[in-house]
């Protein structure tokens, strides 16, 4: 029988309303994992054991009385920590951040918590989010529970981790470049990057998106559809999607699907990572896709356009902090920031201005494609104690070429596990979208999910 901590939330809610599982059994089991493997995992911030022992017990009397919250009432789950919720620090990762606790929910702790979900933990990220790593100048070391040596992906470095993990179904990351999907691609579950304002964020910034990473793809539908409630604290955000989450149900047969296994800028793709994505591709050109590949449509310009322009914002932020709260960022990343100290305004704009390069290129394929089918990172997840894959803050985006576009571009995105390298390390197979068509995105990530060969057990630490 599946562990309470491992079991789906559709599973789980299913259960709850036969009477055949409670709420506090649930969260009881979640806990129970959680003490047993995080000592190894540090994936988690501010845990909030009686807290949530609390929520699952008025869980319990909703659903005794035939009355609950929403859909995900007494679903155990994580939020990241640079989403504010009442009375906890928000970090950012970075022990250069005065704790001060959050005045209240952002919009999706909000919806979550409307909708009767019970959150037990924060989980943890990089410092201000600018690694695809779990190195932290705040939080302890995060490490991959397919292999502790490795890392679990960043920025929503703790969520990979705690999905792979088994602590409880549902987790909310952000994604501003891959934060989402590099940790869903490199701890082999399910990552979701909605298209741009789909998800209500407090503060909205160019790019930043909010999405779930859970172990099926319907368990991310699930949380897509309470999180993208409306919240008018979110200017930028999309009208609420008249959509049905539940019907995943997706005719492969006839798609156009493009397949892109080198954008030939950064890190070279190397060759088990290539097959495992080919591989898929081919199990939907068996299922009836006309799949063609494309010639890379991201150039260095572009990419490294997007790194200055970063890096001066970051410079910018960090140029204001007193002397001694600076001193306390993780160096690589005072390095990456303060070498954009002497750029010039025109290289500031010539950077910002490759935003819209990037979502011209992306949405031009999308035009002649239902679909593209690409890596989600060029490599498999490298050491943990490797901040960057590089090893050099100075290359810092090297890895990201084919998670940034949807970013920019505000297309959906979804990773879903496509494989495995000879020492059992996740492949991720990105799959994009045309605007607006997260639902279509899901259902063809779903099924992916019944065609792909069968996966392994989930690791146990």
């Amino acid at each position: 029988m599946t562990e309470l901590a491992d079991l789906p939330a559709v599973d789980l809610v299913a259960a709850y309303r036969a009477g055949e599982v409670s709420p506090v059994e649930a969260i009881d089991a979640v806990l129970a994992r959680v003490e047993s493997s995080e000592p190894k995992l540090c994936a988690l911030y501010a845990p909030d054991p009686e807290g949530a022992r609390a929520a699952a017990r008025a869980s319990e009397r909703r659903w005794r009385a035939g009355e609950p919250a929403g859909p995900l009432d007494g679903v155990p789950v994580t939020v990241k920590e640079n989403i504010a919720t009442k009375g906890t620090p928000v970090p950012q990762g970075t022990a250069a951040t005065e704790l001060i606790p959050a005045a209240e929910d952002a919009p999706a702790p909000a919806r979550l918590r409307e909708s009767g979900a019970v959150i037990f933990a924060k989980t943890t990220m990089p410092d201000y989010g600018m690694l695809s790593s779990g190195a932290s100048s705040f939080h302890h070391l995060s490490r991959n529970p397919w292999d502790l040596t490795r890392t679990p992906g960043g920025s929503s470095a703790g969520a990979g981790a705690a999905a792979a993990a088994g602590y409880g179904p549902l987790h909310v990351g952000t994604d501003i470049g891959g934060s989402i999907r590099l940790p869903a691609g490199w701890c082999g579950v399910v990552g979701l990057k909605p298209s741009f304002g789909r998800i209500p964020v407090s503060p909205p910034y160019a790019g930043r998106v909010i999405g779930p990473l859970t172990r099926t793809v319907a368990d991310a539908a699930l949380l897509t559809s309470v999180l993208s409630g409306p919240d008018e604290r979110d200017h930028t955000a999309l009208p609420p999607a008249e959509a049905d989450w539940t019907r995943l149900d997706r005719e492969v047969r006839g798609l156009r699907i493009a397949l892109l296994l080198d954008h030939r800028v950064g890190l070279p793709v190397e060759p088990v990572v290539t097959a495992a994505v080919t591989a898929a591709a081919q199990l939907f050109a068996s299922a009836g896709a006309v799949v063609e590949p494309i010639d890379p449509f991201l150039s260095r310009e572009m990419l490294d356009g997007m790194d200055l322009f970063w890096r001066f914002r970051s410079c910018t932020d960090i140029s204001v902090l007193p002397a001694e709260r600076r001193a306390k960022i993780l160096p690589g990343i005072a390095q990456w920031a303060t070498s954009a100290e002497d750029v010039s305004a025109a290289e500031v704009f010539h950077g910002f201005s490759q935003m819209d390069a990037i979502s011209v290129a992306a949405n031009r394929v999308a035009r002649d494609f239902d679909y593209v089918l690409s890596p989600v990172a060029p490599i498999p997840a490298f050491p943990a104690e490797q901040a960057y894959p590089t090893g050099d803050p100075m290359r810092a985006m090297e890895h990201i070429a084919f998670t940034l576009p949807y970013n920019m571009s505000g297309q959906p995105a979804v990773s879903v596990n496509c494989g495995w390298t000879p020492e059992g390390l996740p492949i991720g197979l990105q799959i994009a979208g045309k605007r607006f068509d997260d639902l279509g995105t899901l259902a063809l990530a779903r099924a992916y999910e019944r065609i792909r060969p069968a996966q392994r057990p989930w690791p146990r630490l």
